[in-house]
């Protein structure tokens, strides 16, 4: 287990002068694999590099397993080599003078704790079998391939035999089939020996696909965290919804708030309530229509909100059997190979619906009709998005 509390760092001189990590409290669980998810700059590598040792706090503390390794308070710093980890960086770090299993064996015939070669080499062997590379273990390091040298570099973090597997963007190297492949990979080794590890990168594909929890960061703070498919499905915040790749967002005013009674049919405010009504859901007048949405939080009638939309929550159809489409226009589409892309108009707003399916002739200028599923999109406070950005502002003005 991982705990940090209060931890802070601090860059002097940097342009923009604000905390790269800004007091966060973060709990990793044991055997779990954890992600730090956030854009460039948003304080998640050097969050890392906290708990690797590379770099000192300002202030805060950070416990692996029960040991402290870190508090400026009482004068404790355990240095990296002395940390019970393995580190994988973005950059393959392998010596192209050596084989791969020169390279593994490294880490165990340097520093004071050096193992006879015979010793080192079984290990280093075992790591590599681990990994998918054994028969490539006598190889020079440059005749492997990229996603090859990324898993060296995984089997030598992993010959210290670490309480703690630290990656920091470890596939961003790598070309979209062989990223696939060594994510799978990582997270197969990661279950195989329940080892507890903290993955850094911006992908949210990447996040959603490995993780256990995923903690999504901006400005140097914690924004929320849950499990992947919570975040995916019902982020809590604004930041979270347009960095997972929500791109609709449509403000609009609550008509039933959540915790109310609602109607069966949201466009008629007179038919019988709904059983099936809960309270976290509410009915959202937007320009182009009322929605039922889910919400992040209590509503109540009158309520500002802002709802997002996700894709291939819009369906698109020639005809509007149900009543409920919304009358726009295709403005293009993009193949993407297994889906369909298309940016639509309707009114004054540009939405992006995502179909599954072969294309069905939709073309620039094709009269459509979109049509929203229901409780599938999120409604959140337009006051809370307010204040979320105002705090953003004055944190990159200090």
């Amino acid at each position: 287990m991982i705990e940090v509390r209060g931890l802070t760092k601090r860059y002097p001189g940097r342009t923009v002068s604000r905390n790269a990590v800004d007091g966060i409290d973060l709990d990793i669980p044991e055997g779990k694999l954890v992600t730090l998810l956030g854009p460039s700059g948003c304080g998640k590598t050097t969050t890392l590099r906290l708990i690797a040792g590379l770099e000192r706090p300002d202030a805060g503390r950070i416990r692996i397993g029960d040991r402290l390794m870190c508090a400026p308070a009482e004068g404790v710093f355990v240095g990296v080599h002395q940390r019970p980890i393995g580190v994988v960086f973005q950059s393959y770090a392998v010596w192209p003078h050596m084989t791969a299993v020169q390279n593994v064996m490294f880490p165990l015939q340097s520093g004071q704790k050096r193992l006879p070669k015979a010793q080192a080499r079984k290990r280093a062997m075992e790591a590599l079998d681990l990994v998918g590379l054994a028969e490539f273990a006598d190889r020079p390091a440059p005749a492997l391939s990229g996603g090859q040298q990324q898993r060296v570099s995984l089997a030598r973090a992993l010959t210290r035999e670490p309480e703690v597997l630290l990656l920091d963007e470890p596939l961003s190297n790598l070309d979209a089939g062989l990223r696939d492949r060594v994510r799978d990979e990582i997270r197969a080794v990661q279950l195989r020996l329940g080892i507890t590890t903290v993955f850094v990168t911006h992908d949210q594909d990447e996040a959603l696909a490995v993780s256990d929890e995923v903690i999504v960061m901006d400005s140097g703070r914690i924004v929320e965290r849950g499990q992947a498919q919570d975040i995916y499905r019902c982020p809590k915040e604004e930041f979270t919804a347009r960095f997972m790749g929500i791109s609709n967002s449509l403000p609009g005013t609550v008509r039933t708030g959540a915790g109310e009674v609602a109607p069966a049919d949201p466009a008629d405010p007179g038919s019988p309530a709904d059983p099936a009504a809960t309270t976290d859901i509410a009915d959202i007048d937007l320009a182009h229509g009322t929605l039922r949405c889910v919400t992040t939080g209590p509503t109540a009638a009158g309520d500002r909100v802002n709802v997002f939309i996700r894709p291939e929550s819009l369906l698109l159809s020639r005809k509007d059997p149900s009543g409920r489409g919304w009358k726009g226009t295709v403005e293009f589409s993009i193949y993407h190979g297994d889906c369909w892309d298309y940016h639509v108009r309707v009114g004054d707003t540009l939405l992006r619906s995502r179909m599954y399916r072969e294309k069905v002739g939709l073309t620039h200028g094709d009269p459509v009709f979109v049509v929203p599923e229901q409780d599938t999109a999120i409604a959140i406070p337009a006051a809370a998005s307010e204040d979320a950005a105002r705090e953003r502002s004055a944190l990159a003005a200090r």
